[in-house]
């Protein structure tokens, strides 16, 4: 297999294959046993997640969406309520205004959150990069490909004319002979 891959690189990237990269290297063994090259981005991510990537990403999604935000905001109205209204009337609030310990909640959540938002934006990036990788290497082959077509088809086009120009010739050879038997013929002919 290594010959026919030294082959395909000198003939459609006209290098030798020592200078191939892993992901050429691979389209072109690819190439060579006619397989498809095409991976669902999904399944190659999900190959490549581990626990923590899953986690990160689920808590980034419920941490950036409207629902956790509206959540939230509910969330700290009830506590403002609940610590003014309610236990401030009837005997001694449990976090009574400014609220020190809902602050303390809230920076430890956003001490907890930001990391592991970043962790998913980390991961989304690693991603991308991964979709990237696999355009590149559908494209590649695609490139490939149409080039080993349009050298098919300049191959057949030149061996078509070379069929067009002996048969040219013949023809001509044809036609001396037939010139020459009639100038021939034609002066014994004449009186």
């Amino acid at each position: 297999m290594d010959a026919e891959i030294r082959k395909l690189a000198e003939e459609l990237l006209r290098r030798g294959s020592e200078t191939l990269s892993p992901r050429e290297r691979r389209v072109l063994h690819l190439i060579a046993r006619r397989r498809h090259i095409t991976r669902d981005f999904n399944e190659v991510a999900a190959e490549q997640a581990s626990f923590g990537d899953w986690l990160a990403d689920r808590v980034a999604a419920v941490g950036g969406s409207w629902s956790f935000v509206i959540g939230f905001g509910l969330f700290l109205l009830a506590w403002t309520v609940l610590n003014t209204e309610l236990l401030g009337r009837w005997h001694e609030a449990f976090d009574p205004y400014p609220y020190i310990f809902l602050n303390l909640i809230l920076s430890m959540l956003a001490a907890i959150q930001a990391p592991i938002i970043m962790m998913s934006q980390n991961r989304q990036a690693a991603k991308d990069r991964l979709a990237a990788a696999l355009d590149y290497e559908i494209n590649l082959k695609a490139e490939l490909e149409i080039m080993s077509l349009h050298e098919k088809l300049d191959r057949l086009r030149a061996e078509h004319i070379e069929a067009l120009l002996a048969r040219q010739a013949e023809q001509i050879e044809l036609l001396h002979r037939l010139t020459a038997h009639a100038t021939a013929g034609g002066a014994t002919d004449r009186p």
